[in-house]
């Protein structure tokens, strides 16, 4: 049976910054859902009472969790530029090669402005 010929492999390309940022966006989106996860416990240990406020303010305060609450904040500044980028490619606009390097370089550095900033915000401007 002869071979059929194969579509390119992913590494004939040079940088893929088109296919990072997208990867990225559907990483960010299963990591909101989990994210949503952790929000509903947090829901529900509210509406638990002293107890489970206590307990889960155990958990949800520990610095490991801290950290996984900033990817969170970042899953979201990403995963919203990154849509509203698919909005703007959807009107015809920005699909020149320049303007999605351009793009993809902003998206992830805006991203990361607005994950320390929000940071910031919410763990260190908080009023005594």
């Amino acid at each position: 049976m002869p071979s059929r010929p194969l579509s390119p492999h992913l590494s004939v390309y040079k940088f893929k910054y088109t296919l990072t940022t997208s990867i990225l966006n559907r990483f960010t989106g299963v990591g909101l859902s989990l994210g949503l996860l952790v929000l509903v416990y947090w829901l529900v240990a509210v509406a638990g009472g002293a107890a489970a406020q206590q307990r889960a303010q155990r958990w949800l305060g520990l610095p490991l969790f801290k950290v996984i609450m900033a990817a969170f904040v970042f899953a979201f500044c990403y995963h919203l530029l990154a849509g509203i980028r698919h909005l703007v490619w959807d009107s015809g606009r920005g699909l020149e090669r320049a303007q999605l390097q351009r793009s993809a370089w902003l998206i992830v550095i805006t991203s990361l402005l607005l994950t320390l900033a929000l940071g910031y915000g919410l763990w260190h401007g908080r009023a005594a």
